[in-house]
């Protein structure tokens, strides 16, 4: 009984860990601009490997490969989010525009406030 409510909730982590990631993917493809994009990569990528990665966890049936799956998942927590505001800040430094339905830049607003005060 417990080998089919493993089998169970990998088959569902990872049948949610792939939908993720197709999302994530369909942006990168369908999005406007670099912003957009590297939103979906970095968001739903994340939970979508986080999830396949803990389906693996789970699937092992041990507790050392649980444990390190574990610490893989909170690793891309932490780390994706990071990344993500990094590589938008250095886009928007080298001068990537934003799409035309964007409605505000804050970026740019605030550098704009920063020039005036100095």
């Amino acid at each position: 009984m417990l080998d089919l409510v493993l089998a169970l909730v990998t088959g569902a982590m990872l049948v949610a860990g792939g939908v993720f990631t197709f999302l994530a993917a369909l942006g990168l493809v369908r999005l406007p601009d670099v912003y957009t994009r590297m939103h979906a990569a970095s968001k739903a990528g994340t939970v979508g490997s986080g999830l396949m990665l803990l389906a693996a966890g789970i699937h092992a049936f041990d507790i050392a490969i649980l444990t390190r799956a574990l610490a893989g998942f909170v690793f891309f927590v932490l780390t994706a989010p990071v990344a993500a505001h990094l590589v938008a800040k250095a886009a928007h430094g080298a001068g990537y525009r934003l799409s035309r339905s964007t409605v505000v830049d804050e970026m740019r607003q605030a550098e704009e406030r920063n020039a005036k005060n100095r």
